[in-house]
């Protein structure tokens, strides 16, 4: 499975059975969060059999099963809810790919402090709920291109491209806070898209906006475009 075809098959999944993910594959996993924390200045942790998280007064939202988790951490600054939805992406595409199911999960869980580990000055942001799902999720109804994008007529066949592949992005309650404006090549011959993000009493929609731009640029490819 290609990451884009991870795009297309990912769903959000609540209930998970209790098959155990094979070594190789959490050996994978950690690999690949070693290189988001690296690359994205993160400190990001894999978590496994664990069953404390998901279980008592903070964990609604109909979850079960859950026993593996990403510990979504870093180091506090204004950007770092973006990196999380950004390298936190990264880590469910992958996670789609080896035949596993995962879930963004904002608030409903509990704190444990011997699972992982917060630095003074670091924060957990979010959790990613991972495992073989009890459920295959649900298609949610999703906005159009036009209400997320200025894609005309006019704009490049990979800025559509892009912008269907950030419409399937997993944003809190479905809310897809985010915009892509094409702006042209702006002189330098090498072309410009800005992404922004809405206003949201729900909150959440900086990494959100960080996992939009991953799947934008999967979609349209990095080598097409320049962040403005």
């Amino acid at each position: 499975m290609t990451l884009l075809e991870a795009i297309e098959s990912r769903h959000s999944v609540r209930k998970y059975t209790d098959k155990a993910i094979p070594q190789e594959i959490i050996d994978t996993l950690k690999s690949k969060v070693e290189e988001c924390n690296k690359l994205g200045n993160l400190h990001i942790q894999l978590v496994t059999n664990e069953p404390k998280a998901f279980k008592g007064k903070m964990a609604y939202g109909s979850f079960s099963g859950v026993t593996n988790y990403f510990a979504m951490i870093g180091t506090k600054a204004d950007d770092l809810a973006e990196r999380i939805g950004y390298y936190g992406e990264q880590l469910v595409l992958l996670a789609q790919t080896l035949g596993l199911n995962t879930c963004w999960v904002g608030l409903t869980y509990n704190n444990v402090k011997d699972a992982y580990s917060v630095g003074e000055n670091e924060k957990l942001c979010c959790m990613i709920a991972l495992g073989y799902g009890n459920e295959p999720g649900r298609n949610l109804k999703r906005k159009t291109a036009r209400q997320v994008s200025n894609a005309s007529d006019s704009t490049p066949k990979w800025f559509h491209n892009g912008v269907a592949a950030a419409l399937l992005a997993p944003t809190a309650v479905n809310q897809q806070k985010f915009h892509f404006e094409y702006l042209g090549t702006i002189g330098d011959g090498i072309h410009k898209v800005k992404a922004g993000r809405g206003f949201s009493l729900i909150g959440y929609t900086k990494i959100d906006l960080g996992i939009a731009k991953l799947h934008f640029e999967l979609g349209a490819g990095k080598e097409n475009f320049e962040w403005a």
